[in-house]
């Protein structure tokens, strides 16, 4: 089952950790979560420190997203308990990349951030989204009445039926750095979830020869689906490897992915965090509902954050709408995620 809140499924994570006998490390935030639990992103380790190959696992880049990620890494750990890790290689998990984010039932972190856009060069300028310019205030408007709500939601579709709703996507979700109270904001320094990526779990990393990361997300594509996406260029010799790895990946770059381009993905920079390496970076997304509820869902949020009472009881029914656009709890939709999880599980540890 999915867990309902971030201390239930960081509690279930870490009692199958501990159970198959991984190394823990909680890296704890500075923060409270909503319920003033304690916040941290925890990384288990199994397997030689010194194993040619190795395979990092990661959930809750996307807070909310996490639930699902979660699951399916306790899941994993629990199918240890019998008889440990027994695999050659070394294995990183890292649960909730983005715990404030998970514990509020938020894609962003606790500075309206999206990890996934944080990832740039900080002693360069901050790319520039025009288009996003042209429809901040579409986007998160100060009043979130009905009206509001329609007003703004009709002309963001006037603006798609004009422009093509792959360019509303790409100025909407491709990253912007002017505009902190807005969606898909990637932030004015490198936030506390890209320094401990950084410090904590990429040294664990760079003694291996080969190593194959998957990140868990949810929202984009069909319901249930699981579609592994690259940040590689199709010509690149990185995305042929990863075919090779998985069968079918997709890439940003030529419009056979769900996603647009994004400026500040963290599985971008792998290459340059782990230099030695051959590494293969996917995101493992799975669908959930259609994109338009997904980005009335997110609107509704930074609203919320930005000019609403995230305290106050009537926040609840933004943050369930939050859940229902990252998150199915129907019973037959974990099931079909976890048979695509056990799928790209055993092609990973094909080497």
């Amino acid at each position: 089952m999915l867990a309902q809140t971030y201390a239930e499924a960081r509690t279930r994570f870490l009692a199958a950790a501990t159970a198959a006998a991984g190394r823990i490390e909680s890296v704890l935030h500075s923060e409270v979560g909503r319920e003033g639990e304690e916040l941290a992103m925890d990384i288990v380790e199994f397997g030689p420190a010194d194993a040619t190959n190795a395979v990092l696992l990661v959930s809750g880049t996307h807070g909310v997203e996490g639930f699902c990620g979660s699951a399916l890494q306790s899941q994993l750990l629990e199918s240890f308990v019998h008889g440990g890790w027994r695999g050659a290689e070394r294995l990183v998990v890292v649960h909730a990349l983005n715990p404030h984010g998970f514990s509020w039932i938020r894609r962003v972190n606790e500075d309206n951030i999206d990890l996934n856009r944080n990832f740039i060069d900080w002693s360069a300028p901050v790319p520039i989204n025009a288009g996003y310019d042209e429809i901040v205030e579409l986007l998160v408007p100060p009043v979130w009445t009905a009206e509001e709500q329609e007003r703004t939601t009709g002309a963001l579709l006037e603006r798609a039926m004009s422009l093509g709703m792959d360019q509303l996507q790409s100025d909407v979700s491709g990253g912007q750095y002017a505009h902190s109270t807005g969606v898909f904001y990637g932030g004015a320094r490198p936030a506390w979830s890209n320094r401990v990526l950084q410090e904590n779990v990429m040294p664990r990393l760079r003694s291996a020869e080969r190593v194959r990361v998957i990140d868990l997300h949810t929202g984009l594509g069909e319901n249930g689906v699981g579609e592994l996406i690259t940040s590689y260029r199709p010509e690149s010799e990185s995305f042929a490897r990863a075919n090779a790895a998985y069968g079918t990946v997709t890439s940003m770059y030529d419009g056979s992915s769900t996603s647009a381009l994004l400026t500040g993905d963290w599985l971008h920079s792998l290459d340059m965090w782990l230099p030695e390496a051959e590494v293969i970076g996917c995101a493992l997304e799975y669908g959930t509902v259609d994109p338009i509820t997904v980005l009335q869902a997110l609107r509704a949020d930074a609203w919320l954050h930005a000019h609403g009472d995230p305290t106050a009881p009537a926040a609840a029914d933004v943050r369930a709408q939050v859940r229902a656009a990252f998150i199915d709890d129907g019973p037959s939709w974990l099931g079909t995620v976890t048979a695509r999880f056990d799928e790209v599980w055993a092609q990973a540890l094909t080497w």
